[in-house]
């Protein structure tokens, strides 16, 4: 069985998303969630599903070696980011090479980059008057959204669409694509 930590900084929509979906998989299986925020809403998400979580603080996230530790305590084999704010530490993308992936709310290499995310990405989107927009799956490097492309999905942005109507569709592309790329990747 193919173990899978997830990271997320919010709600922790697409961590459970992911979770549910896995749930009654024999192939891949959601063991552990890390977050760099106490608060952040996926703690109370992933524990209906008997999912750990746990956080880390910016200074045992950057070094690594207490976010390995926890990896390894669970055996993890693969790293996916939903929602997850931090650049990856050297560390961390120097012991999962090509494990680690991400999902941007955008067409990449548009709209990518150190501070393009959630509705700041969907603000520029609609700002810059963009036809069309989507999301990217990617593996992680050490730079901002620019790790290979796996995946893209997209669709039409319409002149009458706001940012919150293209935040809403997003979700949905979201919700229906990131959990079956992981599925094909690592399945």
């Amino acid at each position: 069985m193919k173990k899978i930590a997830v990271f997320a900084s919010g709600a922790g929509s697409n961590a459970e998303n992911i979770i549910r979906y896995f749930l009654d998989n024999k192939e891949i299986k959601v063991v552990l969630v890390l977050s760099n925020k106490a608060d952040a809403g996926v703690h109370g998400r992933v524990a209906q599903y008997g999912t750990p979580s746990f956080t880390f603080t910016y200074k045992e996230f950057n070094e690594g070696s207490e976010v390995l530790k926890k990896l390894a305590e669970y055996e993890v084999d693969y790293i996916v980011l939903a929602g997850f704010l931090l650049k990856i530490s050297p560390a961390i993308i120097t012991a999962f090479p090509q494990k680690i992936i991400n999902i941007h709310p955008a067409l990449l290499p548009k709209f990518g980059g150190k501070g393009m995310y959630g509705h700041h990405v969907h603000e520029a989107v609609v700002a810059a008057g963009e036809t069309e927009t989507g999301v990217t799956i990617h593996y992680v490097n050490e730079n901002y959204d620019e790790g290979q492309i796996i995946f893209q999905a997209k669709f039409p942005v319409l002149q009458t669409d706001t940012v919150e109507d293209v935040e809403r569709k997003i979700h949905e592309l979201e919700y229906a694509h990131f959990p079956e790329v992981i599925e094909k990747l690592w399945g």
